[in-house]
């Protein structure tokens, strides 16, 4: 019998990086069916692969100074011999471990998922995918039923990418009235206090929301945004999570590029500031690309 090939990917500390990783992955699992995947991530996007199939170990790198988060995963990663390690954060890991293939990232123009695709050739490039579990989609019904809901990010990594909190409400309000009647708010955030200090005005504003800021795991949250009829939202991991589930989504751009961070899904648009700040993304241009979106059919 032939054994089953091993693959190692290392892959981002990142959340919204490591989600638009997962098309990568996902073709490797329709190539080989029968695979065991190691991934090697940060902490903070461990939950994205948790419900991988094929999962066979996850190894978290801690952050260090100096590099020296690199050592400890080229320790683990030389007690096996590998059939392919795949490298999209372009360290030199992938020669120094024993393997029969490798693949490493080399930063590109384009969208990233169009430079992931490049690691292994593939055109056109796939698009992002979110696993979750029966009890991730059991406690998401649970948590926010079925009735037409809007998801709403209003956080970020930092206050540049944040848009106001009152066009959000105007965003949704607007979006309520025209587009989904009697939606409800879902508000995700991650966990911390200042993410809920920058979702706590919108909160504050929807007393009917959904408030799921920092009470959900990675594959509960994707659970959450395959429920939703559409997602608004910064550019954030959780912006990725929400298209990769398959979620008619929005993302919402200023200081960063679009066309190489922007949204990847079946369904998705990026609303860009008119002037590289967030302030100068009025209501009316994020509503009509939300339009446009919750108009095309299923």
């Amino acid at each position: 019998m032939r054994p089953r090939p091993r693959i190692l990917f290392v892959t981002s500390n990142r959340i919204g990086d490591a989600v638009l990783s997962t098309g990568l992955l996902d073709h490797l699992l329709r190539q080989h069916p029968d695979a065991r995947i190691t991934i090697a991530c940060g902490p903070a996007a461990e939950g994205v692969f948790l419900r991988m199939p094929g999962l066979e170990r996850l190894i978290i790198m801690e952050k260090r100074s100096w590099g020296r988060h690199w050592l400890p995963l080229w320790r683990e990663a030389m007690g096996t011999a590998w059939d392919l390690v795949v490298d999209i954060r372009g360290s030199a890991l992938v020669w120094l471990v024993p393997t029969r293939a490798r693949a490493r990232m080399r930063r590109l123009p384009g969208h990233k998922t169009e430079q992931l695709a490049a690691v292994l050739g593939v055109a056109p490039p796939p698009l992002p995918v979110a696993w979750t579990a029966p009890a991730d989609r059991a406690r998401a019904a649970a948590l926010v039923g079925s009735s037409p809901l809007i998801a709403l990010g209003p956080t970020a990594n930092w206050s540049g990418k944040v848009w106001p909190a009152d066009r959000f409400v105007a965003l949704f309000q607007a979006l309520q009235a025209e587009a989904l009647p009697g939606a409800r708010a879902v508000v995700l955030a991650g966990p911390g206090p200042a993410e809920r200090a920058m979702a706590a005005p919108v909160l504050a504003a929807l007393p009917a929301a959904v408030d799921l800021c920092g009470a959900l795991s990675l594959p509960e949250a994707a659970a959450v945004l395959a429920r939703c009829d559409l997602f608004v939202g910064n550019d954030s991991g959780l912006m990725h999570l929400a298209a990769a589930a398959g979620t008619p989504s929005l993302g919402l751009f200023g200081p960063t590029p679009a066309d190489e961070y922007g949204p990847r899904g079946r369904r998705t648009a990026a609303a860009r500031a008119s002037a590289g700040s967030m302030l100068s993304l009025e209501v009316a241009d994020a509503l009509a690309a939300a339009l446009g979106l919750v108009a095309v059919p299923a």
